[in-house]
């Protein structure tokens, strides 16, 4: 099993440094790390994966099968029949470990943390600190002082956009986005760009509608150009961006790079430190842990640059009556008190991944990816399923946005739900994407490392049966 700690900062901080409260006081002083190190030093796995199942079960089982049991609602009938949830790219569900991370803060620490000296407040900021640092390591970052908390990736985005963003992008000058993104990474710059006078540049996809054509973003390159904001793993197509080659080029022409990861955190290691962007976003209730709280990562000197969002409790150190002084990254960016214990819970995701070992997650996806996307293909000719198809060079994530022609999504969705299946219709919060595709809304079936190839034969068999339903009504109704 890997080591958990962090690297040295380049920059020459100690990693995770303790921050300071107001009273001159040290508030996070942890011994996780520590207690981590010593029981990988001596081989013990202390991962919730170990304590529910044997390293030789797991290895003998196949992944998705072996992981049901750690999440209790999955073991449930809905319409009668055996739940399939395939909507984990909406939101994915959560395992024991994190459920009883939660369930304990509010019955053994509940309090606010970082400001009281008793012994809960001093417990709940302890954890509350663990937690911030194992999402740390999960993403590959220096320090956890580079991750700051928000109730989401939406408002991690809104966050930059109105900080960084106010006091850089001026009229003129040029953001490139795509017409893949989500809402979350399209409105925020709209309106910065309604209050500069900034111009908005947008990839286009690539002439077969797989995914974004890196000619055009390349095209759209310039020396206005200050910044770049775009989807690491399309929640429509499933396309995997070449980050590498983004960076490269947003190095060249001195542009910042956001990366929007809420699709690529939960299913593949994601190492921020050679991603090559400026920030990355992730909302914790698509990686395993509870909604109402999310990530903005950012390169640590860039967050220094940054002034504050919002004002209140916690981002200070010192206020006046005419003026206030603020606290150093992260802490400059968490006004008020925080959602405790779903950080927590968020913790406790990050590290029951990171036990499992994200390479193992992104192998298992990529099969059980391949496999939803080949079964889908196969069901009928009137079936189109969006993004590029599986084994290329970059991947595929493994859900599967489609459309049956002569049927609407919703009534496909509805249907399936009727048999136990829970997919998702609509515009997935991407309207300019789906006007690209020339459609209204699609169906998405999206798969996690608890679903098995069986629960996508009842997919399939579902779909089936749910398309000839309709095509038998409509011809008894002609």
């Amino acid at each position: 099993m890997r080591s958990l700690s962090l690297p040295i900062s380049t920059s020459g901080r100690a990693p995770c440094a303790p921050a300071m409260s107001k009273r001159g006081m040290f508030i996070q002083g942890s011994n996780w790390w520590k207690l981590r190190r010593e029981a990988v030093a001596h081989g013990a796995d202390i991962t919730a994966s170990a304590r529910s199942s044997s390293s030789s079960s797991l290895s003998q089982l196949a992944l998705g099968e072996s992981l049901r049991a750690e999440f209790p609602i999955l073991d449930q009938q809905v319409n009668g029949q055996p739940l399939v949830y395939l909507d984990n790219a909406a939101t994915s569900q959560k395992p024991r470990v994190v459920l009883e991370a939660m369930s304990r803060c509010y019955t053994e620490y509940n309090a606010n943390v970082h400001r009281g000296v008793h012994a809960l407040s001093a417990k709940a900021t302890q954890e509350y600190e663990q937690a911030r640092e194992k999402v740390a390591v999960l993403i590959g970052a220096s320090t956890c002082r580079e991750v700051v908390i928000v109730r989401n990736a939406t408002e991690g985005i809104n966050l930059v956009a109105n900080t960084w963003g106010s006091a850089n992008i001026k009229q003129g000058d040029e953001i490139i986005l795509s017409v893949a993104e989500h809402h979350a990474n399209l409105v925020p710059w709209q309106l910065l760009a309604a209050r500069t006078g900034a111009v908005l540049r947008h990839v286009r996809l690539t002439p077969d509608k797989s995914q974004l054509d890196m000619d055009h973003f390349r095209s759209l390159l310039s020396p206005r150009t200050r910044l770049i904001s775009l989807v690491h793993v399309s929640n429509v197509l499933g396309c995997v961006l070449d980050t590498a080659y983004v960076a490269e080029q947003a190095r060249r022409v001195g542009a910042k790079l956001l990366l929007d990861c809420c699709q690529s955190v939960p299913h593949m290691p994601v190492d921020v430190r050679s991603l090559g962007a400026d920030w990355i976003v992730a909302s914790s209730h698509k990686f395993c842990g509870p909604s109402g709280v999310g990530i903005l990562w950012g390169r640590y000197e860039v967050l220094e640059s940054m002034d504050p969002w919002m004002g209140g409790g916690e981002m200070i150190a010192d206020v006046h009556l005419d003026h206030s002084t603020f606290a150093m990254p992260p802490t400059r960016f968490e006004a008020g008190t925080p959602a405790i214990a779903e950080t927590i819970g968020m913790g406790a995701a990050a590290e029951w991944l990171y036990g499992l070992g994200m390479e193992r997650v992104h192998a298992y996806e990529e099969k059980i990816g391949t496999y939803l996307y080949e079964r889908l293909a196969a069901v009928s000719p009137r079936v189109t399923i969006y993004g590029p198809r599986p084994g290329g060079p970059r991947g595929r994530a493994s859900l599967a946005a489609f459309n049956v022609e002569g049927l609407h999504a919703t009534d496909v969705s509805t249907l399936l739900d009727m048999a136990g299946v829970a997919v998702r219709s609509g515009h997935h919060c991407a309207q300019p994407l789906h006007r690209e595709l020339g459609v209204s809304a699609s169906a998405r079936a999206s798969a996690y490392i608890y679903n098995t190839e069986a629960e996508v034969d009842k997919f399939v068999e579902a779909l089936t049966d749910t398309i000839k339903f309709f095509d038998d009504m409509h011809g008894a109704a002609s």
